[in-house]
């Protein structure tokens, strides 16, 4: 499918989670099947710009394109800005956070709380489409089917963002209030597939491959888009795309690949966040990875326990050493997880 000027390898995206979707987090999902990937959110306040958390964020060093960044804000002048910024550190496509439902963010009025504001969201994309156009920059859209169950208004604000120019929307199948409770819904996202000529995104509750066929069946979307079912579980991108194309399961990844996988991603982690903050964070991701494997609830304990990249590694290595031993495949994927705490924006 295509994005503006972009061909996308296929129809299955990363989700931007803020605290997960890093750049090495974004490149080992492309690698084991996702199409395109959307990084977690930038700030449009330009006073944080220079800070180290919004640095990390927007560093694309060796990532594949088309690079894609979100932003997030309140101020149509200041988004734009954040915009050209983006640009000129190496975003190719530009995103716009109309989703995260964080009270952090809301209580700002930024993410999906400017559904609340029609006026302004439309406002923001008319100043970001107006900076990105002259560019060939193309502008997506990320927003949830609105803010309450009485404030449906996603319908209403797509038909305004795509009269506004952005070339893609993706529509997360909750409101605002219901955060990542409940079940998702795909009744909007099927109606505003039907009133929009430019593609349509549909995210939510999206973790097996067989509920990946029936979302698009129902909604025909043109594209899926995958955020907490991803966290350690990347290969879910290749396991969907085979489904889809052949209707049949793709068997467990070998226990040895997956061992590679996750070294090879704590390497690049650890060199991006350096050694103090690396070992620390990489604890999410080694912990998704191996709670549903035997033995990982306890490995998750020691994990927690060790304090440099050297440890983490070599007791990473040895836990999947051990489990190949009596696994050739890996025993148990790891389920998606209504319990963690990543914010998909």
């Amino acid at each position: 499918m295509r994005l503006g000027p972009y061909e996308l390898p296929n129809r299955l995206f990363v989700a931007p989670m803020a605290g997960v979707t890093d750049r090495p987090f974004r490149q080992l999902c492309r690698r084991l099947g996702a199409g395109h990937a959307v990084s977690e959110m930038v700030t449009s306040r330009k006073e944080l710009w220079n800070s180290l958390k919004t640095s990390r964020r927007a560093d694309h060093a060796g990532e594949p394109g088309p690079v894609a960044v979100q932003i997030a804000g309140t101020d149509a002048e200041m988004m734009a800005e954040a915009a050209a910024y983006n640009i000129d550190r190496g975003a190719q496509i530009i995103d716009i956070n109309m989703g995260c439902p964080a009270k952090k963010v809301c209580n700002k009025w930024a993410g999906s709380a400017l559904m609340r504001d029609e006026a302004l969201a439309i406002g923001i994309v008319e100043a970001v489409v107006a900076v990105c156009a002259p560019r060939r920059v193309p502008v997506s859209l990320k927003m949830r089917t609105g803010w309450c169950d009485s404030e449906r208004n996603a319908l209403s604000i797509a038909r305004a963002a795509q009269s506004a120019g952005i070339a893609l929307l993706t529509v997360h199948g909750r409101t605002r209030e219901q955060g990542y409770k409940g079940a998702a819904e795909y009744e909007t996202i099927a109606a505003v597939k039907a009133a929009l000529s430019i593609p349509v995104v549909a995210n939510g509750d999206i973790t097996t491959p067989q509920k990946a066929r029936e979302v698009l069946a129902f909604t025909r979307a043109d594209a899926l888009m995958i955020g907490r079912a991803a966290q350690g579980r990347p290969w879910i991108f290749r396991e969907i795309a085979h489904f889809l194309a052949t209707g049949e399961e793709l068997p467990p990844p070998p226990t040895r690949e997956v061992r590679g996988w996750l070294l090879e991603h704590l390497l690049e982690h650890y060199a991006l966040y350096g050694e103090f903050t690396g070992v620390r964070t990489a604890r999410k991701h080694i912990g998704w990875a191996v709670r549903a494997l035997p033995g990982g609830e306890i490995f998750r304990a020691v994990m927690n326990t060790l304090d440099s990249s050297e440890a983490q590694v070599a007791a990473v290595g040895t836990f999947f050493d051990e489990l190949a031993e009596h696994h050739s495949l890996l025993p148990q994927c790891a389920a998606a997880n209504d319990d963690l705490l990543a914010l998909e924006a």
